[in-house]
Order: C-alpha cells, then structure tokens, then sequence
C-alpha cells in the first residue's frame, strides 16, 4: 500500500510488478514482515500489508455481481451469525457473501451453498480455497426449486427470481430462523413481499444501504465527489411455527 492510499493485491514470487510511482521489485521484499515499508525504483515508498478479506472481495476473480461489503455487514447483524452456526446459502455465485458467512460461523459451524451452474460452482470453490475457508463450506451443484437437504438457522437467498422459493426456505429454517434476501429492483422486492405474506413469516424489513467516503484531508474535509449509492435491496423475515394470523 502507498501514502497515497492506493494498494496492489499480489501474489510475492520472481519478477517484477509495475506500479504509478514505479517499479517494485518482488525478491526484494520476500521474507519482510507485514506492516514493513519497502521503495520502488523511483524511491516511493510503500506498506506490506496483510490482505484483508475486505480487500480479497474487490479484487476477486469473478462472473457474477457481488454483494457489497457495505451490505454484508448488515446482513450479518440480521442474520444474527455467529459461532457454531448452519447456513444455508442459495445461489453462492463468486463467493463473496459465503465467505463472509464462512468466517462469521467459525470452525464449528458449517455453511451450506447452493448453486446450479456449474462454473459458478467452480469459482467459488476457487476463491474459497484461495481465503483458507473452503473447509467451513459445502457446495452443492443443485437447482433449489428441489428443496434443501438441510434444516438451517439462517437461510442467505441470492436467485434472480427469490419469490419462487419463499417456500422452500421456510421448510428448512428452524423456528424463528432468519432469512435474508437480496433483490436489485423494487418490482423484484414487491414479488418477494407477496410471497413471504402468505407464509408464517414475521419481522419482516425491506433496507437499502447508502454509504458515502470522506477524503481524509484535515484542512479539507468533504466527501468524495462520486458515491456507491444503490446496490441492492435487503430483505429480511422470521420465522414463525404457529398460525401467525391467529
């Protein structure tokens, strides 16, 4: 990472990496220790910095959009995740949002992913292997109109049409389980509330994320002039074992 807060996600081995304040090169910084300052060639000097898993998201190899840190954290929170649990994640695309939920779980819980295309499948499996979490993770090649094997304490559901599975995921959550799904348009949200209406769900949320960066000038505080404004709609349910219209 430069002072100027621009950062390179690499892997150290032979050669060379070409940089906008000149060239690093690799040798010369194997065997240092995170947090170590190093110069390239032109003497601008720069950090080594553990990656974050933050940092492994936006540089992620991937075929599919992600669900965006700022809203991934939220989602951990209304899921409630935590140590020891089981999750189901239907529609596991590149991996991010199961990473996350990989790592919230810890060693003695266990996500369960979903995906039906194949390639998807292999990505994420890459990119799991490549954070060390693939371990924590079960990956089933499998259209999820067919149900899920597992009974979860949380359901994550990612589909391009999530209202035509409200009722698989109700069968397999345990009783005032969470359920979390993510849709980019309104029409798509409308669909999913009708559904989840007809079945005992409660709680039940519809959020959208904004989040806005600030340049880190003390004279010149303000925010940065472009924003990532909209990503996606979350939604959110519990569920309820009695007849909740009673």
């Amino acid at each position: 990472m430069f002072e100027d807060g621009r950062s390179f996600l690499f892997k150290i081995q032979e050669g060379k990496l070409q940089t906008h304040n000149g060239v690093i090169n690799l040798s010369d910084i194997t065997g240092k220790s995170y947090g170590s300052s190093c110069q390239t060639h032109t003497g601008k000097r720069f950090y080594i910095m553990k990656p974050r898993l933050v940092d492994e998201i936006y540089r992620m190899k991937r075929q599919t959009q992600i669900v965006y840190p700022k809203d991934i954290g939220y989602i951990l929170l209304m899921l409630d995740v935590h140590e020891g649990m089981k999750i189901i994640d239907a529609g596991v695309g590149s991996g991010a949002m199961c990473a996350a939920l990989a790592r919230a779980v810890g060693e003695t819980g266990k996500i369960y992913a979903y995906e039906k295309r194949e390639d998807f499948k292999k990505l994420a499996e890459e990119n799991l292997t490549k954070w060390g979490l693939i371990s924590r993770v079960e990956i089933k090649l499998r259209d999820i109109s067919q149900g899920f094997d597992e009974t979860a304490d949380a359901i994550f559901l990612d589909v391009p049409d999530p209202w035509n599975y409200i009722r698989q995921c109700y069968e397999a959550l345990v009783g005032s389980g969470n359920l979390a799904i993510v849709s980019p348009t309104t029409n798509q949200v409308q669909l999913v509330l009708e559904e989840i209406s007809k079945f005992p769900f409660v709680g039940v949320e519809v959020w959208e994320s904004l989040f806005r960066q600030y340049k880190t000038v003390p004279s010149r505080l303000r925010p940065f002039d472009r924003m990532v404004a909209h990503t996606t709609y979350m939604i959110f349910a519990r569920k309820v074992v009695n007849d909740w219209r009673d």
